[in-house]
């Protein structure tokens, strides 16, 4: 009788042991060790601390690769804006495109182009000429949680402005009456504006002034004493209004403008920090015969590109010009090819990965948009994707949140650069 109550409770135990460790459906399995205890039979029984190890081979996850990309097409976001000049994505999906007038619009997802701007300075801003109006904007490394940015426009006098605003309760409106400006640049003439901004990955901000013009281009391309003609790069996060970076070429202000990063630029419309390599591209738009593309690192500073002693790979003020003196473009070409270089941006999305790390670039006059992938110091890859996109006039490239390149179009349109497949 003692022996069968005894057994009876080994059984019992036995089942109590041997309960499920098996892992939810919903996680993956991993390496692990299960207890498991074995039934009593009339013959034998497995002791309770008797345990064996059973492997579960981890899960592995296969990738599929993308179809053949079969070329390059645009996804139209909107239309009907009025001369944009760039175009830049947030966070959330929301896009902000610039027009030459002096206004900023919103380009929402869900809704489309919203018919209240962002921000509206038109009562500031001087936009006559071609190359005038509102011509920038750079969000703040921060602008999530600060809702800091900066424009760069023509005033009614014909001088350029760089100002700041912020944004208050509503994401889509800009704190208007709140802006503040932090550098003026008087201008000779109303070409030759440039206005491109960005942020670079030291948290600086690059501003890009070109050499005023008729009335500039001799005496103030190979000149760093003046703001024009050239890059700048301040810091907008100390001093009043701002301070200059301790390794700026002339930081000292004794031998050139303390503002100034590079210089030797004759109309550097559109540049672009490209963050994973740390290089800057720039799109100069020629004078006389020659359209260029420079690349150059982060660092060193104090690059002299050469305007007006060389156009692209020629000379041209200075007839005995030495080119290596100066910067030597990645790429130059001739008015036979295009007229008015728009500089792009580096592609760093993942909808189209066969193109990482490649630049795309247009050209204004004639109309067609390339691309190349900068190495060991050269173009190599290039490509043209004119045929593909039919792109127009391109003003300016922008890219959005994810890394995919956007384009702002004379016609006033923008439009996303995706793959076909």
């Amino acid at each position: 009788m003692y022996r069968l109550v005894a057994l009876l409770f080994l059984v019992s135990l036995a089942a109590a042991c041997g309960g499920s460790d098996e892992t939810p459906a919903d996680t993956t399995p991993v390496l692990q060790a299960t207890t498991t205890i074995a039934p009593a039979t009339s013959s034998t029984t497995t002791p309770p601390s008797s345990t064996t190890t059973t492997t579960v081979p981890p899960t592995t996850t296969t990738t599929v690769a993308p179809d053949p990309l079969q070329g390059l097409a645009l996804e139209s976001l909107a239309t009907g804006l009025d001369r944009p000049t760039f175009v830049t994505g947030l966070e959330d999906g929301r896009l902000l495109v610039l027009e030459a007038i002096g206004r900023v619009r919103v380009v929402d997802p869900a809704d489309g182009l919203l018919p209240e701007p962002f921000l509206n300075i038109r009562n500031k801003v001087g936009s006559s000429s071609i190359e005038q109006g509102l011509l920038g904007l750079a969000l703040h490394p921060n602008y999530q949680t600060n809702g800091r940015f900066f424009v760069y426009y023509t005033d009614r006098a014909g001088d350029s402005v760089l100002a700041e605003y912020g944004v208050g309760d509503d994401p889509n409106r800009a704190e208007e009456t709140a802006g503040r400006i932090l550098l003026e640049i008087e201008q000779p003439d109303e070409r030759h504006n440039a206005g491109m901004l960005q942020f670079g990955p030291e948290g600086y901000l690059y501003i890009a002034t070109g050499d005023g013009g008729a009335g500039g281009a001799r005496v103030n391309g190979q000149n760093p004493n003046t703001l024009l003609s050239g890059i700048l790069r301040i810091d907008i996060d100390q001093g009043d209004p701002y301070a200059v970076p301790a390794d700026n070429p002339f930081a000292d202000g004794v031998d050139g403008a303390p503002e100034v990063w590079a210089f030797g630029l004759r109309n550097p419309w559109r540049f672009s920090i490209d963050g994973a390599e740390r290089l800057l591209y720039i799109g100069d738009v020629g004078q006389e015969s020659r359209e260029e593309i420079d690349v150059v690192p982060l660092e060193p500073v104090g690059y002299n590109f050469g305007w007006p002693s060389v156009e692209g790979t020629e000379c041209f003020f200075k007839r005995d010009c030495i080119l290596s003196d100066y910067v030597v473009p990645v790429i130059d070409y001739g008015h036979d090819e295009g007229l008015s270089v728009t500089g792009g941006v580096v592609y760093r999305g993942s909808a189209i990965p066969e193109l990482t790390g490649h630049y795309f670039y247009a050209d204004w006059v004639r109309k067609w948009i390339r691309s190349f992938r900068y190495e060991s110091g050269a173009a190599g890859q290039r490509q043209d994707w004119t045929g593909d996109l039919n792109p127009g006039q391109i003003n300016s490239f922008g890219l959005d949140a994810t890394g995919e390149i956007l384009i702002a179009t004379w016609d006033g349109s923008v439009a996303r650069i995706v793959p076909v497949r």
